[in-house]
């Protein structure tokens, strides 16, 4: 199973998601992983996630990978191998990448995900599992955004959180950067799941995908189309 889900994580709202993902998760550990906070108080943001997850049943660890030398641990990575679900917080939609891309931890995380382990990212962290993130390319123009890679869990695709509040003021830019990739709208507390070999919408907003100047809404238990199928294999 593989979340995207749009923002405002680890509060009331988002629990379809979050059950869905508890469900899911594999035999072996379950981690937050607050590299998207690691600017902005990383300790909060492990101990909101492991709080609300505890309230469904499945208590987390930190996999604390906040700089590139914590990523390209061997030690973190061999931890991270025998995971069972993995959650990147939200936070700094540049960092993630930056941090994780073509890295030891990176690499066990992607390798659990794909022998069956479940994979969420809120926020900054969906964004850092699509091919493409977007981060702020001026100010104090904060609707103005530039494409850096991404993970590539998600081919083709650029995710814009918080889409219900802020994060569809950034269509216009998203579309000049990235003209031939689709860009996913997911309000807050909603999500984009990859389960059962399809994706659907949950949570009490709604994913829109917007591929040039066409744009559909999918609300909590529609099939979502339009979306790239993940990844099996690692980017080259």
């Amino acid at each position: 199973m593989l979340a995207l889900v749009g923002g405002e994580e680890f509060k009331p709202g988002n629990e379809e998601q979050d059950r869905m993902l508890a469900a899911a998760a594999g035999p072996g550990p379950a981690f937050v992983v607050p590299t998207a906070a690691a600017r902005q108080g990383p300790e909060d943001a492990v101990a909101h996630a492991t709080s609300w997850f505890a309230r469904l049943g499945l208590p987390l660890h930190e996999l604390p990978v906040l700089k590139r030398t914590d990523a390209n641990s061997k030690d973190l990575a061999d931890e991270a191998r025998k995971g069972g679900f993995f959650y990147l917080v939200g936070g700094d939609p540049g960092l993630v990448a930056q941090v994780l891309r073509e890295s030891r931890v990176w690499t066990s995380i992607f390798e659990a995900w794909r022998d069956g382990a479940a994979l969420a990212g809120s926020s900054a962290g969906a964004m850092a599992l699509c091919s493409h993130t977007l981060i702020r390319a001026g100010w104090p123009d904060r609707t103005n955004r530039r494409p850096n890679d991404g993970l590539g869990v998600v081919p083709d695709t650029a995710v814009l959180p918080h889409y219900d509040t802020f994060g569809h003021k950034w269509v216009e830019s998203a579309r000049r950067e990235l003209p031939d990739m689709t860009l996913l709208g997911i309000d807050e507390r909603s999500a984009a799941v990859w389960i059962d070999e399809g994706w659907r919408a949950a949570g009490p907003g709604a994913v829109t995908v917007i591929r040039g100047t066409d744009a559909a809404r999918f609300t909590s238990g529609v099939k979502i189309a339009g979306l790239a199928i993940p990844a099996r294999m690692l980017p080259a």
